[in-house]
């Protein structure tokens, strides 16, 4: 336990947005949606060690995990395939919860995947997408596509969940969600690196 202990990094960022999510939404529903997390993770980690992969390191920030890698190159397919388990993990979660009529952790499962596949980096759907067109056309024409399409993706969004808690005098807990988004966008329109939140 103390090796992994070692390589998990976790933000005072995400400390502070489990701290407000908890006072407004209460600690049963970030249990759920934490638990859905958990999985998710679980689910690229067990492809990429199937895959041969060795994870160095994990963060969690305010928009989420990421799994780093040892610096061994998977294949496109296999890492396509590292990047998609963790959606396929919620997914066959919230079919599971579903069927059994647990209504709210199949809804957080299914909304992890759902906004995970978003054409956004670092979420896996950008990720994907940069790998595909990689795969397809090569690195650069690849570069371009995903900054494409995570640029105006996220741009799109983000401006949307602003114009709804606007509109709507909806929860600020979706104010990190709106600026991650446009952050996103920024990088990919601008290609700038992400800062560790």
């Amino acid at each position: 336990m103390s090796r992994w202990r070692d390589r998990i990094r976790i933000s005072g960022g995400f400390w502070l947005l489990a701290a407000w999510f908890t006072l407004v939404n209460g600690w049963q529903l970030l249990a759920v949606i934490l638990s859905a997390a958990a999985l998710h993770e679980l689910g690229h980690l067990l492809v990429l060690r199937l895959l041969g992969a060795r994870v160095r390191e994990l963060r969690v920030s305010v928009f989420g995990a990421e799994l780093m890698t040892s610096a061994a190159r998977l294949s496109y397919p296999g890492e396509i395939a590292a990047v998609l388990a963790g959606p396929a993990v919620n997914l066959l979660c919230a079919l599971v919860l579903g069927g059994a009529h647990a209504w709210v952790a199949a809804g957080a499962h299914l909304s992890l995947c759902l906004f995970n596949l978003l054409p956004v980096r670092p979420l896996d759907g950008g990720r994907a997408l940069y790998l595909a067109a990689a795969w397809l056309a090569g690195p650069s024409a690849a570069e371009r596509i995903a900054c494409w399409a995570g640029g105006t993706t996220a741009l799109a969004l983000g401006g949307l969940v602003l114009w709804l808690i606007g509109r709507t005098g909806g929860s600020l807990w979706l104010l990190p969600a709106a600026f991650g988004l446009l952050a996103a966008a920024l990088r990919e329109l601008h290609g700038r690196k992400a800062d560790f939140l």
